[in-house]
C-alpha cells in the first residue's frame, strides 16, 4: 500500500501546511523586460538561496548565486572561477518577497536583460536569519532549514586542517564550496563520490571527473561538523567561505549515483517522490553538470531541455542528450548519452510530491 510508504513527518503534506515540499524547493522561470524593475512571482514561498540561469542565450555571467546570508548584492557564478562580485546599487538582483524575488536593472550579470528567458532554481532556509555555530574549531554563522534538511554555511577560513560547524540534525549528504574572497575553483563533496561526502571532490565550474584531495576536505562529516583541511579554495586563512550543505529528507530530496549502461532503455533511479529538478555529473569521466526541471520541461514526451550548472551555454534539446522520464518515485534515463547514462553518474534530486500521495508527472 503507498499509504505505507516512508516520508519525514517534517515535510508530510497531511501533517504540515506551511513546510511540504512546495514551500521548500521551487523552480520559477521569467523573461527579462530590461528595465529598473521584475518582479518574479509564483514560487510560494520566500527564498532564500536563489541560482539563476539565461536559458535562451550564453552570457558570460550568467549562472548567478545570490542568497540571504551574504546578502542580495553579493553575487557569485557556478561556471566561472572568480571571487563574489558586489553589484552596485540598485542594480542586478533586488529583494526576495513573499512568492518569490525581484531583479533589477541589467548591469553585470545579465539577470534582467530584455527578452531573455531565464530559470531560478529556489531553496528556502530560515528567512535570512542566522545564527553563531560553535561546535567546531572554527565559528561559522549559519542559516538552517533542518525540516528540508538545508544550511547556508558562513565562515572565515583558518588556513589549517581544522572543523566547523553546518547545523545541521545529520550529516550532510552534499555540500557546495565556494572561496568569496579569491579566484579558485568551486568544491563539491557528495555522498555519490568514491568515498561519500570525504576527500573526493568534484568542481562545479568544471566538467573533470573526481580527484582525491584531502587537503580541501580531510574526512567524513559528523552530525554537528565538516572536517576540512587547509586547501585556500575551502579554508584560506582570513578568507571568506560559503558552503550550501543538504542531507537527505524522506520523500523531499536524494543524492546518490548509478551506473549508466549506455542504452536508450537507460537506468531507473528510485527517489520516493516524484522529482522537480534531477541533476546529474559522471564522477569517472569528463562530462558536464546536467541539469533537468520540470517547469522546462512540461511533460515526459516532449524534448526535453537541459541545461549547464558548469557553463554559461544556453540550454538545448535533450532529444541529443537523453531525455528522462519523471515519474511518481523516480526518473528513468531514455536514452545513451555519456553525460547522464556511461560511467558511474552521480544525481541529486528535490521533488515536489511524494511517493505516498503517487502523482505522476
Amino acid at each position: 500500500s503507498s499509504a505505507n510508504l516512508p516520508i519525514s513527518d517534517d515535510i508530510d503534506p497531511a501533517q504540515t501546511d506551511d513546510n511540504i515540499p512546495t514551500k521548500q524547493f521551487g523552480v520559477v522561470l521569467y523573461t527579462g523586460n530590461g528595465g529598473a524593475s521584475l518582479s518574479v512571482t509564483g514560487l510560494g514561498f520566500q527564498p532564500d538561496l536563489v541560482w539563476l540561469k539565461q536559458r535562451s542565450t550564453g552570457e558570460a555571467y550568467s549562472n548567478n548565486l545570490i542568497d540571504s546570508t551574504r546578502g542580495r548584492s553579493k553575487v557569485l557564478y557556478s561556471s566561472r572561477t572568480n571571487a563574489e562580485a558586489t553589484s552596485a546599487s540598485d542594480k542586478d538582483f533586488g529583494t526576495f518577497d513573499s512568492d518569490g524575488f525581484t531583479v533589477l536593472d541589467d548591469f553585470n550579470t545579465n539577470m534582467n536583460q530584455s527578452s531573455i528567458t531565464n530559470v531560478a532554481w529556489c531553496w528556502r532556509a530560515n528567512g535570512g536569519t542566522t545564527s553563531s555555530n560553535t561546535q567546531g574549531d572554527i565559528t561559522s554563522t549559519v542559516q538552517v532549514n533542518d525540516k528540508a534538511g538545508f544550511s547556508i554555511i558562513s565562515f572565515s577560513g583558518s588556513g589549517s586542517a581544522q572543523s566547523v560547524g553546518h547545523g545541521l540534525s545529520a550529516a550532510p549528504d552534499m555540500v557546495i564550496t565556494k572561496n568569496r574572497s579569491t579566484t579558485d575553483d568551486w568544491r563539491v563533496h557528495h555522498k555519490g563520490l568514491t568515498n561519500g561526502v570525504g576527500t573526493y571532490h568534484l568542481k562545479l565550474n568544471s566538467n573533470v571527473a573526481q580527484t582525491n584531495d584531502a587537503s580541501c576536505m580531510s574526512g567524513s562529516p559528523s552530525s554537528t561538523v565538516l572536517n576540512l583541511g587547509n586547501n585556500t579554495s575551502m579554508n584560506g586563512s582570513g578568507n571568506n567561505i560559503i558552503m550550501y550543505a543538504w542531507r537527505e529528507i524522506e520523500g523531499y530530496s536524494k543524492f546518490g549515483s548509478f551506473e549508466g549502461n549506455s542504452n536508450d532503455d537507460g537506468p531507473f533511479i528510485y527517489t520516493g517522490f516524484r522529482p522537480r529538478l534531477v541533476f546529474c555529473k559522471a564522477i569517472d569521466a569528463t562530462e558536464n553538470w546536467q541539469v533537468r526541471d520540470t517547469a522546462r520541461s512540461t511533460f515526459n514526451a516532449d524534448s526535453q531541455v537541459r541545461i549547464y550548472w558548469n557553463s554559461n551555454a544556453a540550454e538545448g534539446s535533450a532529444s541529443t542528450a537523453s531525455p528522462i522520464d519523471f515519474l511518481s518515485n523516480g526518473f528513468k534515463v531514455r536514452g545513451s548519452n555519456s553525460e547522464i547514462n556511461s560511467n558511474t553518474i552521480l544525481y541529486g534530486a528535490w521533488g515536489d510530491v511524494p511517493f505516498r500521495y503517487n502523482n505522476t508527472f
